[in-house]
């Protein structure tokens, strides 16, 4: 997760957050239940709202006004089926549009391809080389939030096209949490599956990170990767919690 004043790195266990000011701010992400875990879209659900973890927790990297905003440009969509037709489309719109700009501010591209880049070197064992910029992994990566973004349109237009219930009060609720539920589904099965055909769903995703990212400054990839430091040593020396 990049943001204007640093980058958060996350583990399935714990975050770090390494600002530009040069603070490292750490916590524990949720562990929801194992149960919960196994059942078919509730898991989705739950890893997706798990990821704003480290902004909404009470030691976390956003500050209360800004989690409030944020909160409420989330929830806004949900409330439009409250609004004529008619107004619906341009508040829509216009939520989306304050909401990209809130997420894309500063310096944002940048660090975001500085927190792609210092997964890559991770993933590659090569963070020494990538910290003296002697090596330069990739700025795109296939799990970034662009690519799930990529899916979750689609299927939400084919969901809402072929909802079977008569529509009523509930149905762009519904309709909504199902999307992203049967999206996250199909985000694992691409993310594990062997074959190139599955990649094939990346590929929208991938190239929309040309506009999500920038090239990052070196020192821009130093602090994303001392994030990425951060939880590594956490993982490691906290083994058994896993």
């Amino acid at each position: 997760m990049a943001r204007p004043e640093g980058v958060v790195i996350a583990s399935e266990r714990f975050w770090a957050f390494a600002a530009r000011d040069g603070s490292l701010r750490e916590g524990e992400m949720p562990a929801p239940p194992r149960a919960a875990r196994r059942v078919p879209l509730l898991r989705g659900l739950i890893r997706l709202f798990s990821a704003l973890a480290p902004l909404f927790r009470g030691a976390g990297v956003a500050r209360r006004g800004e989690r409030l905003l944020l909160a409420a440009l989330l929830l806004a969509p949900l409330l439009l089926v409250f609004l004529p037709q008619s107004a619906s489309l341009p508040v829509g719109v216009g939520t989306a549009v304050v909401l990209v700009a809130w997420m894309f501010r500063g310096r944002t591209l940048f660090l975001h391809g500085a927190e792609h880049r210092a997964i890559a070197a991770a993933e590659e064992r090569r963070l020494v080389a990538t910290w003296n910029a002697k090596a330069r992994p990739s700025r795109f990566a296939p799990r970034c939030g662009t690519n799930f973004a990529a899916l979750v349109v689609p299927v939400s237009v084919l969901f809402d096209r072929l909802w079977p219930l008569p529509v009523a009060l509930y149905t762009p609720f519904a309709v909504t949490l199902l999307s992203l539920a049967l999206t996250m589904e199909l985000w694992q099965i691409v993310q594990t599956s062997p074959t190139r055909a599955a990649r094939l769903f990346l590929l929208p995703g991938l190239a929309l990170q040309r506009l999500t990212t920038r090239e990052p400054a070196p020192e821009e990839t130093q602090l994303a990767l001392t994030a990425v430091a951060a939880v590594l040593r956490r993982e490691l020396v906290y083994p058994d919690l896993a």
